[in-house]
């Protein structure tokens, strides 16, 4: 019974610490993106675009005053509380983005895309934000992540390798799912500005 107990707790604790270590993962790549963004921006000297306003649809981030990233210049996102007190906070999907091209030296999406209902929203997604931004960042889930896993509202899975941004469509297995899009990176960008 004891040793059953101990076998239990052990588990528990080893699954704890790997999705600490995963979610901590997640955060350094996600700060290490948006810092990333915020110099580009600021390089290219054209305002920083964050797709998904830094309080999220949590209340828990409201209460705390803790917002999941900085607020950019211009935020956009679907949920008006997620843009609360934002002074340049515009309502609209990230399918339409409501800016012409080029408006922005960076764009941040952090935890976006794996929301989108179908890998070819989230390629109109990227391509919207290719359009209005020299440079793009996001940040997505781990696929290492329970919680990733486990969130209904997950409908795609995201991940890079280089310039090329992997979608799969969460919950099918049959044929082919999987989805490419390739960018032009953000330093052969600054050279072709020059």
């Amino acid at each position: 019974m004891h040793l059953t107990l101990f076998i239990i707790l052990g588990i528990c604790l080893g699954v704890g610490v790997w999705q600490l270590a995963v979610w901590l993962d997640e955060i350094r790549d996600k700060n290490r993106k948006y810092k990333a963004a915020i110099t580009y921006a600021l390089e290219s000297n054209k305002p920083l675009l964050i797709v998904g306003g830094p309080w999220g649809n949590k209340p828990i981030r409201h209460l705390f005053k803790m917002p999941a990233h900085g607020r950019g210049d211009v935020c956009i996102d679907i949920d008006p509380r997620a843009l609360s007190n934002h002074p340049k906070g515009v309502i609209a999907d990230i399918t339409h983005i409501p800016f012409s091209n080029k408006s922005f030296g960076a764009a941040f999406a952090s935890h976006i895309l794996e929301h989108l209902p179908t890998t070819n929203d989230a390629k109109k997604a990227l391509a919207e934000l290719n359009r209005v931004a020299e440079a793009v960042f996001i940040a997505y889930p781990s696929r290492q992540s329970i919680g990733g896993w486990v969130i209904r509202d997950h409908h795609l899975w995201v991940w890079q390798k280089g310039n090329t941004t992997y979608l799969k469509q969460r919950g099918k297995t049959e044929g082919n799912n999987e989805e490419e899009y390739t960018v032009v990176p953000a330093n052969r960008r600054a050279s072709q500005r020059r």
